[in-house]
């Protein structure tokens, strides 16, 4: 279905208007800590920001997740627009090239264009979680200010508009956002029928991931005096041939897919206990980090792995290990603790699938080229897509590469123009029939 040439003109009017007062908000948040567990003050912005603009509900839930609707003229569709907002911490401040990490300041500097081909000399915002996610959760909140401003010129609006803004998604990936689907929204009697997600994409639209599996494997051995090692069982030792074998034969035997990549493993954490010089370490932890494509699963990357494990076991008597998906407990800023599985689902959604081919109108009609991506870290499309099966997309200004580093920062360009996206994207996809939020299947 094509967006009436009207209806762009009063989008694109819209979005001119409200960009001022959008990258100011971006600002703001860039300038507001929020590691994660702290999200409170950046919490109280948003609300605050949401109701000025015109939601018609704003909401905090137990976990201290905030929720925002604009209820649409006609019945239709709700659309999830989500973002998370904790970030990681910004490392040391002597990185930044001068910038304040919290600072948000804004300047024309270099930039990549969105194909990561050449520089540009573009206006930017600067600061942790500028790219992940402060300046696309300014730009998902006023694209729902957009709507209410369409609304009350008189333009029919289907459905209801969404921002859900999650706590703890850096540390644990879910906990906020199936804490907000699986007990907030159950309790208050709403639902959902796709999600947009403000993770990087570059002005692409984004169609998945891989999922991520935290393993944590364990090799015994047997402690005594570092002057005597030959009474002991050095775990370390033990746990070498183990590590051989995940990098040489298991890593190269993993499966493709077409679409999201190869799926890895990689050793990041060993540790050892006691750990002290005088003593054979009695154990050896292998803090492991495996990728997962669809039809891989939590059941499937264990047995692998207690495969090598039973190999080692039968060639060596005083080889002992085991494995098991870590597990961490998460206390919101609120007090709501919850004990979280480090294991995120891979998904994806076809290019061909209705919700998306409506995603993809919307821009074209602003004039946008549309672009396809995937993702190669994990968002809580997880939930949603992954689990929920429910149709989800990634699309917004900002770019992946710039993610958890010193250079920290957001293209304004791009901002107004993801602005004017979302907004035309949540308009065009609630025009849609049935066949645009069916089940997604891979």
């Amino acid at each position: 279905m094509k967006m009436e040439k009207n209806l762009v003109e009063k989008i694109n009017a819209a979005a001119e208007e409200l960009y001022p007062e959008m990258v100011k908000f971006a600002q703001k948040l860039v300038q507001t800590p929020s590691i994660s567990g702290t999200e409170k003050n950046l919490a109280d912005l948003d609300m605050e920001e949401m109701k000025k603009l015109g939601y018609d509900e704003v909401f905090r839930d137990e976990q201290g997740n905030v929720v925002g609707l604009v209820k649409g003229t006609l019945p239709g569709p709700t659309i999830m627009y989500n973002s998370h907002m904790d970030h990681v911490s910004p490392g040391d401040s002597a990185n930044w090239q001068g910038y304040d990490p919290y600072g948000g300041a804004i300047d024309v500097c270099e930039a990549d264009d969105q194909e990561k081909t050449v520089k540009e000399l573009v206006e930017c915002i600067h600061g942790r979680a500028a790219s992940d996610v402060k300046c696309g959760e300014a730009v998902q909140i006023y694209a729902g200010g957009l709507i209410a401003k369409l609304r009350a010129q008189g333009v029919p609006i289907k459905g209801t508009f969404m921002f859900t803004g999650v706590v703890q998604e850096e540390p644990a990936e879910m906990v906020g956002m199936k804490y907000l689907i699986d007990k907030t929204f159950a309790e208050k009697g709403l639902s959902y029928d796709a999600m947009v997600s403000s993770e990087a994409t570059s002005l692409k639209i984004y169609c998945g991931h891989r999922g991520r599996v935290e393993l944590l494997i364990t090799v015994y051995g047997r402690t005594s005096h570092g002057s005597a090692p030959w009474l002991g069982i050095n775990a370390i030792y033990k746990a070498i041939p183990l590590i051989e074998k995940l990098k040489d034969e298991l890593y190269p035997s993993l499966p493709v897919d077409p679409q999201l990549g190869k799926a890895s493993v990689s050793l990041n954490i060993i540790e050892c206990s006691p750990g002290a010089l005088s003593i054979v370490p009695d154990k050896c932890m292998l803090s492991i980090d495996r990728r997962t494509i669809p039809g891989e699963t939590v059941e499937s990357v264990i047995a692998e792995v207690q495969a090598i494990i039973d190999e080692l076991a039968a060639k060596d008597p005083e080889f002992r290990a085991d494995v098991k998906v870590k597990t961490a407990t998460e206390v919101s800023y609120t007090g709501v603790s919850c004990e979280a599985v480090k294991y995120m689902n891979p998904w994806k959604i076809s290019t061909d699938h209705p919700f998306v081919k409506a995603a993809s109108e919307a821009l074209s009609a602003l004039g946008q080229p549309v672009k396809y991506g995937y993702w190669d870290f994990g968002t809580d499309g997880s939930k949603t897509c992954g689990i929920d099966r429910k149709p989800t997309i990634g699309y917004s200004p900002m770019q992946e590469q710039y993610a958890h580093t010193p250079y920290d920062k957001c293209r304004t360009d791009f901002m107004k123009k993801a602005l004017a996206g979302n907004a035309a994207i949540f308009l065009n996809v609630s025009e849609q029939g049935l066949e645009a939020f069916e089940k997604v299947e891979w």
